[in-house]
């Protein structure tokens, strides 16, 4: 008997744990390679789960709404069971939530909300999404309960809660009144905490899901790679007027719209390639070189989170095959259509921290890559220009750029150098740039 197992996939470099939504198959089915075996949701992707083998599923290991970790063995796949004369023995079905059966507990469940009261008590599932939604939005237990759900088995999407939330706003549906609102469900730890009291006026918010994620990562970031900050400036007026030219023109041709973004990705890209150094990992004390240059590029979500989209490959990519991708991936991830694929094997980050007004910043190294660079906001202001006929002042586009790095890997020298060839990149951006 030959025994495959299935386990969680990784849905991404923050992303440690993914709930169960549904099993579209059970011990004792017969599964194809690459046929979807049961469907997953994080508080960032939902996706399906294709079978690794052909064989016939033995073991079900955790139930719908169960919250599993990544790399966790889900299922087991018998790749020599006769399903035609039913040789293999049949595993029983996924217990229910009154038999538990697996033998160590995932780090939390998500259980179905409940809701007490006369009408008596709810076992619907709501993905951690839209919990996180209806917690931010207000809407109570009662009203979720409402809402006619149009994805699997009729369940809630975000779609669905949104359009629910805007017809509130335009009073085309009446809230009930209740004093529960939506909460996501604390994590489970073996040292309970113990309650706290606080003085004076406050206000008591529980975090989301993906808020505890993004929490976790940072601090395990910070504990994993002393970090160092470097900090440059780019006179960026050639970029910026050679947009201001050609972007109508791009759009028409190309359909797209042109960003900054690709741009910047464009300048980081050539200068990876002169310092390869940077586009590497650390594993115990060997130091992997990505020959593979893939730029994550931190996207906000509809939450206000973020989430980090991967352009793979972007060195073969030119200005129009990037802007093609950060806009494809940008659209993808504020609709919440992003593939688990579409947030993996990043090698090195961008974050434009000038989108929300801030001149720079010190972003925190997405592990396990060992840099990001920040840009602020493109401000005008008058600086010393240098030319064969002296010093002069003038209007310029000016950008602060900021690059955290892994200074167990990359050292003050190449981490300075490198974040000034960006910005001299930028600073001499071809101004009869064709497109």
């Amino acid at each position: 008997m030959a025994i495959v197992e299935l386990v969680m996939p990784k849905m991404g470099e923050s992303i440690m744990e993914a709930t169960i939504l549904r099993w579209h198959k059970k011990a004792g089915d017969h599964v194809k390679i690459d046929e979807t075996v049961l469907e997953i949701a994080t508080d960032k992707v939902d996706s399906e789960v294709p079978s690794t083998a052909e064989g016939e599923i033995t073991e079900v290991l955790f139930n719908e709404n169960d919250v599993v970790s990544v790399g966790t063995v889900i299922a087991r796949i018998n790749t020599n069971a006769d399903v035609t004369t039913a040789a293999a023995p049949v595993a029983p079905a996924a217990p229910t939530a009154s038999e538990p059966r697996f033998t160590s507990a995932p780090a939390y469940t998500a259980a179905p909300i409940a809701e007490t009261g006369t009408s008596g008590s709810s076992t619907k599932f709501y993905s951690p999404l839209v919990l996180t939604i209806a917690q931010q939005e207000g809407v109570s237990f009662a009203d979720l309960e409402k809402i006619p759900g149009s994805g699997t088995d009729g369940r809630v999407t975000k779609k669905d809660i949104l359009q629910y939330v805007s017809d509130r706003k335009e009073g085309k549906v009446i809230a009930e009144v209740t004093p529960a609102a939506i909460t996501q469900q604390p994590v489970a730890t073996a040292a309970a905490v113990a309650s706290s009291t606080y003085s004076g006026n406050v206000e008591i918010m529980e975090m989301d899901r993906m808020r505890k994620l993004i929490a976790n990562h940072m601090v395990m970031s910070k504990q994993t790679s002393p970090h160092v900050t470097s900090f440059a400036e780019a006179d960026v007026t050639n970029m910026v007027k050679w947009r201001d030219r050609v972007k109508g023109d791009f759009e028409k041709r190309e359909g797209e719209k042109l960003t900054f973004t690709p741009l910047f990705i464009e300048a980081i890209v050539k200068c990876i390639k002169r310092f390869p150094l940077i586009n590497s990992s650390l594993d115990g004390d060997k130091i992997i070189i990505k020959k593979d240059i893939n730029i994550g590029m931190a996207t906000a979500l509809p939450t206000g989170n973020l989430i980090v989209p991967v352009i793979k490959n972007a060195d073969v990519l030119n200005l129009v095959g990037l802007t093609k991708q950060v806009n494809s991936l940008a659209n993808a991830a504020r609709q919440n259509k992003l593939k688990p694929e579409d947030t993996q094997s990043g090698t090195f980050t961008l974050t434009n921290v000038g989108t929300f007004g801030s001149l720079m910043g010190t972003p925190i190294i997405n592990q396990p890559q060992v840099a990001i660079l920040a840009v602020g906001a493109i401000k005008k202001r008058p600086v010393v220009i240098e030319t064969p006929e002296g010093d002069t002042i003038g209007i310029r586009h000016m950008m602060y750029l900021s690059m955290s790095y892994d200074h167990r890997i990359v050292d003050g020298s190449l981490g300075s150098t490198f974040l000034s060839a960006v910005a001299q990149e930028l600073e001499n951006f071809d101004s009869k740039k064709s497109i």
